[in-house]
């Protein structure tokens, strides 16, 4: 069942996404080579609840942390650990969820350590690219099909990198994750019709070479099957007339990003719905 959400249950949302994304701007402020997934982990945690909040993710579905960690080829769901060091030239997935005053936020953004070659830098960008581009297509009257259609021709026809099929966006609410399910491939006109109200997360995970992952024996870790990096952005969003109402804000994040010389920029340059 799919729930519309009133304006005061969308600003609540959007409380616990800035949380969600001021907590992703302190693990921008910490990365830098030598650093662990590990530390970053427990200091989200520690943010979040000085917050008067709860990880969302740590204990679902027995999931071990507050945060999920992807390095390089591993696409989502990567459990940090101290095991997990960082080093000059990876590129650092990194997905947050939280639970505030009854309500989900949830964002993710990857982060460029160091001096990362040219060819993974514009998979960042294309990725990042390709989520302002879903989220535009967010409006009352179009469907899911049109948002997973505008992706997939971008980051597949346009770019010639590979659109993950088996994890997908989601809406978002007093559940973390809720009904539709939302691709990052489809048909135009196809899928669920937007409404205003619906809260979904978009969240295009794009890898450099082919489309197809494979689960690591722990049973979280999604790995690119060829080995090739992977890129993930997530905002959660708003259906709104006119445009898409972002409730979550990478400006938090950027401006960390901005701050830490260990990390590489992206220089993005966002659409109009942002």
């Amino acid at each position: 069942m799919i729930f519309y959400k009133t304006d005061e249950e969308i600003e609540l949302i959007r409380q616990s996404c800035l949380l969600v994304c001021k907590t992703l701007a302190q693990v921008a402020s910490m990365l830098h080579p030598g650093v662990s997934g590990e530390v970053i982990d427990r200091k989200a945690e520690e943010f979040i609840r000085d917050h008067n909040a709860v990880p969302a993710f740590k204990g679902y579905r027995g999931f071990p942390a507050s945060l999920c960690v992807s390095v390089n080829d591993v696409v989502v769901h990567g459990i940090p650990d101290n095991k997990q060091i960082f080093k000059e030239g990876d590129i650092v997935s990194v997905d947050c969820g939280v639970k505030m005053n009854g309500y989900f936020g949830d964002a993710a953004y990857t982060f460029a350590i160091g001096d990362v070659s040219e060819d993974i830098m514009d998979l960042l960008r294309t990725t990042h690219a390709a989520l302002y581009k879903g989220i535009q297509q967010a409006v009352p009257g179009n469907r899911l099909g049109d948002v997973g259609f505008t992706i997939q021709h971008f980051v597949e026809r346009v770019h010639g990198y590979g659109i993950v099929r088996e994890l997908v966006g989601h809406g978002v609410g007093r559940e973390l994750h809720e009904s539709p399910e939302v691709p990052n491939y489809g048909q135009r006109g196809r899928g669920v019709k937007l409404k205003e109200g619906l809260v979904i997360a978009i969240e295009p995970m794009v890898n450099l070479g082919k489309k197809d992952v494979r689960t690591a024996k722990d049973g979280w870790t999604v790995h690119a099957k060829d080995g090739k990096p992977s890129a993930h952005y997530e905002h959660t969003v708003a259906v709104k007339k006119g445009k898409a109402d972002i409730l979550s804000d990478h400006s938090f994040i950027e401006a960390e990003i901005q701050n830490n010389p260990n990390i590489k920029e992206i220089n993005a340059v966002k659409t109009a719905a942002a």
